[in-house]
């Protein structure tokens, strides 16, 4: 009885606080979204499936290639992590690759017919511009799905391969993995992301610069040690079970509370601590109304496991 007085006095408090029928908030952006149209997964560069309840995995799936990215892999990464963004059944997402590489980046013949084209020097910029920011936009889509990614390297993880996964939020890999920025030796400079993630995920400048500068390779212990991957693991399988856990984990959260942490992180990583302040204010003003915290909070009290529903 007391549990039951506690629970209905705190659930006024905070309806009186935050439910006012004048705050608009963003309850629109925290409101139930699940699609009741059929999702999509059926890829040829990728392979979608779900091994536990509201994880999904995504598998790069050209083998043969080792994994290498052509136009049609950029399209469908976008198209996934769109889908993700509504799908109701989606809460996490774990990141493999298929063969004996996790991905040896761009594939060079795609990208040979990409730059051979014909066109006077003003309107082939144009042209490049845009494919580069369409490629720019699948490891973009991960992010702004706001679905928590985690990604699980084994052996090569080169170039592109390197970009996608600086947009990812967590990163795995086994032993026998290793890294490399290679474009710097191919003649360019990094333009799918890289540049402009690795060095807010990399504490330690001058490092981040020498393997940027130098594009020389690094090891799945150098990478921990620098704190480009949270965990290294002996072998593929005991790789995939960690992220298949971690992400069973973030599933089994709060949906509306994960969305905004990621939110909160991202936007706080490109402003000042005043303005992300103010937006994650702005946020849980809102998710304060949401029926998860009400949930959360008689589950702790009860010692038992919350079940949200779908967002």
């Amino acid at each position: 009885m007391a549990l039951k007085s506690c629970q209905r006095a705190l659930f006024q408090v905070l309806q009186g606080r935050f439910c006012g029928n004048n705050f608009v908030g963003r309850a629109v952006l925290l409101r139930h979204m699940t699609s009741d149209a059929p999702f999509n997964y059926d890829y040829e560069t990728l392979a979608v499936s779900q091994p536990r309840d509201y994880v999904k995995q995504v598998e790069l799936n050209r083998p043969e290639k080792r994994n290498a990215m052509n136009q049609t892999f950029f399209r469908e990464m976008r198209e996934c992590f769109h889908q993700f963004a509504e799908d109701g059944d989606c809460r996490a997402v774990v990141l493999t690759g298929a063969g004996k590489a996790f991905s040896t980046g761009l594939d060079l013949m795609d990208l040979a017919q990409i730059y051979s084209v014909d066109m006077d020097i003003g309107r082939k910029a144009v042209f490049l511009k845009r494919k580069l920011t369409e490629m720019q936009d699948a490891f973009t889509a991960m992010e702004k799905s706001l679905k928590p990614v985690i990604s699980a390297v084994h052996e090569a993880c080169i170039g592109a391969g390197l970009e996608m996964i600086t947009a990812c939020d967590m990163r795995l890999c086994t032993q026998d993995a290793w890294f490399q920025i290679k474009e710097v030796e191919m003649g360019l400079a990094a333009d799918i992301g890289t540049l402009q993630r690795f060095p807010k995920i990399i504490g330690n400048d001058s490092w981040l610069r020498e393997i940027i500068y130098t594009a020389r390779k690094f090891s799945s212990d150098e990478a921990r040690e620098k704190g480009f991957v949270s965990g290294v693991f002996e072998t593929r399988e005991a790789m995939l079970e960690g992220a298949l856990d971690i992400a069973t984990l973030i599933a089994s959260r709060s949906p509306i509370a994960v969305r905004t942490s990621k939110a909160s992180v991202l936007f706080s990583r490109d402003h000042s601590v005043a303005d992300g302040l103010h937006d994650v204010s702005t946020w849980n003003a809102s998710m304060l109304q949401s029926e998860d915290l009400m949930k959360a909070i008689s589950a702790a009290m009860q010692k038992t496991e919350p079940t949200f529903s779908k967002l």
